[in-house]
């Protein structure tokens, strides 16, 4: 079930263009192709969600699957086939739980450490070439109000869960 929209509430003209602009970031950024190509500048054989995971986990300890897929906002079956397919690629190994030894985490191996690294690196090099004609006080300014902005996104969401709490 969705949350409606809130109503009543005229959104600015810049709040308008901003949710623009992360639309069409967000779509250039998950389109097939440009994950493809990042892959293979990267040197890293890897589907999106593949991808998706070892990033999420190289931010985080050991963690068992379904943390792993809260953190995700996926099912859990997704991570389920998702690990089992890194694991046969060496990218990930399960450990025991040191907290309940009947469950398992999920780690990274080196291998996924250094995939990891060769993606962000290889996204870094390109937003760099995209952003070169940008001065320095710029970049830091869009570096400060995007973290700002995701902080207060996340600050929203969470509101939102603790109004409308999953069944």
């Amino acid at each position: 079930m969705s949350t409606p929209p809130p109503s009543g509430i005229t959104p600015s003209p810049e709040v308008v263009e901003i949710e623009r602009a992360l639309y069409r970031i967000t779509y250039l950024s998950s389109r097939a192709r440009q994950h493809e190509r990042l892959m293979a500048a990267a040197g890293v054989p890897l589907d999106r969600a593949g991808a998706a995971l070892l990033r999420k986990m190289a931010d985080a300890e050991p963690m068992r699957p379904g943390e792993l897929a809260a953190r995700l906002g996926v099912e859990a079956s997704h991570v389920t086939r998702t690990v089992q397919h890194l694991e046969r690629s060496g990218h990930v190994v399960r450990v025991p739980d040191p907290d309940d030894r009947r469950a398992q985490r999920i780690e990274l191996t080196d291998a996924g450490r250094d995939a990891v690294a060769r993606i962000r690196e290889t996204g870094v090099r390109g937003m760099q070439a995209a952003l070169a004609d940008w001065s320095p006080e710029d970049l830091h300014t869009l570096a400060t109000l995007f973290h700002r902005m995701v902080d207060d996104f996340l600050a929203h969401a969470a509101g939102v869960d603790a109004q409308f709490p999953a069944d």
